[in-house]
């Protein structure tokens, strides 16, 4: 099931968001979806309605923890709520501008490939790097929030290629 928006977001109360996590959604799905139709303008296909909702769901995985294994419980709640499977590997996805499989466990994961692989998963893990709590930033503003985290290298170096290929996509 692909909900609509007024779907996606009771899904995100009943699962007990708080109002901070869906304004960070709302921002990131409507920034997402921007990003998505100036894809599209530029000829290239893209799926705007799923990246929209799947942006908004993104983070759905927060209701349960804040770490990085909320894109595991988000996964989780996606397949509990009978989410299409483009939903769920977006909402899998999407941290950290993805993580590979060699990374997934030394990072607290369950073996897998956390990686985007679609081009609306990547639009999505964009979007949400561009996104701080509920406003937008630049990709250097995003760097240097990475660094003061004291972020991987890896996760650093990700985060500015995919930046790099959404911002060519959009020229």
């Amino acid at each position: 099931m692909i909900p609509d928006k007024s779907e996606a977001l009771n899904l995100l109360r009943i699962s007990g968001c708080s109002e901070r996590v869906l304004k960070h959604c709302l921002t990131v799905a409507e920034h997402a979806k921007k990003i998505a139709e100036i894809i599209k303008y530029n000829g290239y296909q893209v799926d705007v309605e799923l990246v929209f909702i799947g942006a908004l769901l993104h983070d759905i995985g927060r209701s349960v923890t804040h770490d990085i294994r909320h894109a595991v419980e988000g996964a989780r709640l996606g397949r509990e709520y009978v989410l299409d499977p483009a939903i769920i590997r977006i909402i899998e996805s999407h941290i950290g501008a993805g993580i590979p499989e060699t990374e997934a466990q030394s990072m607290g994961l369950p073996p897998g490939n956390y990686m985007p692989t679609t081009l609306e998963e990547k639009i999505v893990a964009h979007a949400d790097n561009m996104v701080d709590n509920d406003h937008i930033v630049s990709i250097s503003e995003e760097i240097y929030n990475l660094r003061k985290k004291e972020m991987h290298e890896s996760i650093i170096e990700r985060t500015i290629e995919l930046s790099i290929y959404i911002e060519e996509m959009m020229r």
